[in-house]
């Protein structure tokens, strides 16, 4: 029988990795690899302390729409839900009274008008007496303002934007009568826009005991800088402000209530909706954060774990702060310039000799872990 090469194909090759697993097993002793860890460097320095809070966009300014006059609603001339400008005609109300009553006050306004001239150059001539001059003046000042309450009248027959921004849903329709006051609709100014959001107290407290310690300074008469993050994950183009940070705590919900204000000329944000705001404007200073996955959380207290200009491990006790993003603000035990095991740390021990990898991640090539 004729055995075919291929048959022992199998064998050759398990052979040549057995021999190459033994061989690399040989050189991992003789290199001595170490335990190989990522490190953070330790910096101190000014580090900007940004907040983000969810909020709520409202109108700057919520108006009421009221009719000033008793009358029947002719026509409404605006679509539920646009925007609409100041001045924009809202509502047509009935306006035959009024202009009868114009009418009216005209006529009597002549009249007095009339009477007035004719008594004023009498009186001039002692051709009258005091009492009829002062009654004649009297009627025509009276006729007068009656004159321009009945124009007034006449005018609020046709109901306009008080400013301009999204009208809200009509509170009557055409054909049914209003009084004086009646509330016929809103009108929400857009622009500029209030963003409405609220600060934990623990949080502003916090913020004001480091900044009474001097390790954070807030930004010049409190005004902090805002952006904003819409509902389908973009940042809003503009900048705002925040203009308002309540002296109180809201005693149902532990809360300060803030605001930012936003120009929204374009009117991409509506009243309403829901975005996430970035308060920008604290500093830290000479700040020490590091990651939170370098510290380790004991019942003793935290630490991290060190690395010597030697490669060797040791522990740092430390006190740790707030939370500043993903990092943790240190308070004691770290100075700035040391290196601090920051993947890997599992393994490591006090006194232990670990390899130093690429800020890539990637293990160190045998030998090469120290130069």
């Amino acid at each position: 029988m004729t055995i075919r090469p291929l048959f022992y194909l199998p064998f050759i090759l398990g052979l040549c990795l057995a021999l190459i697993a033994c061989n690399g097993d040989k050189n991992a002793k003789q290199g001595g690899m170490h335990l190989p860890v990522a490190v953070f460097d330790v910096v101190a320095k000014d580090q900007p302390w940004p907040a983000e809070y969810q909020a709520q966009a409202s109108g700057s300014r919520a108006v009421e729409v009221r009719s000033r006059v008793e009358a029947i609603i002719e026509k409404r001339l605006y679509e539920e839900g646009d925007y609409v400008q100041q001045g924009q005609l809202l509502f047509q109300l009935e306006r035959d009274r009024y202009e009868a009553l114009m009418q009216q006050a005209q006529a009597q306004f002549t009249n007095a008008e009339r009477e007035w001239r004719r008594v004023r150059p009498l009186y001039e001539k002692n051709a009258v007496s005091q009492k009829e001059r002062d009654n004649a003046l009297a009627s025509y000042e009276s006729a007068k303002a009656s004159l321009r309450q009945a124009k007034i009248n006449l005018d609020y027959c046709q109901v306009t934007a008080p400013v301009s921004g999204y009208s809200s849903k009509e509170n009557y329709t055409p054909g049914n009568l209003v009084g004086n006051n009646s509330l016929l609709t809103y009108v929400n100014q857009t622009d500029p826009m209030y963003i409405d959001f609220s600060i934990a107290a623990p949080e502003r407290m916090t913020r004001q005991n480091l900044a009474t310690e001097g390790r954070l300074v807030m930004p010049a008469e409190g005004r902090y800088k805002a952006e904003l993050r819409l509902l389908d994950g973009s940042m809003y183009k503009g900048t705002g402000e925040v203009t308002f940070i309540d002296s109180q705590v809201q005693p149902s919900t532990g809360v300060i209530k803030a605001r930012a204000v936003f120009s929204n000329a374009d009117r991409s944000i509506m009243p309403g909706q829901y975005v996430r705001l970035y308060m920008e404007g604290d500093i830290l200073k000479d700040a020490v954060l590091v990651p939170q996955k370098c510290v380790l959380l004991t019942q003793k207290g935290s630490l991290v774990m060190g690395v010597d200009k030697d490669d060797k491990v040791y522990p740092i006790p430390v006190v740790i702060g707030v939370s500043v993003g993903d990092k943790y603000l240190v308070l004691e035990g770290l100075k700035g310039g040391e290196r601090i095991i920051s993947e890997g740390m599992i393994k490591a021990r006090p006194g232990s000799q670990v390899s130093i990898m690429p800020s890539g991640g990637q293990q160190p090539q045998e030998g090469a872990a120290k130069k």
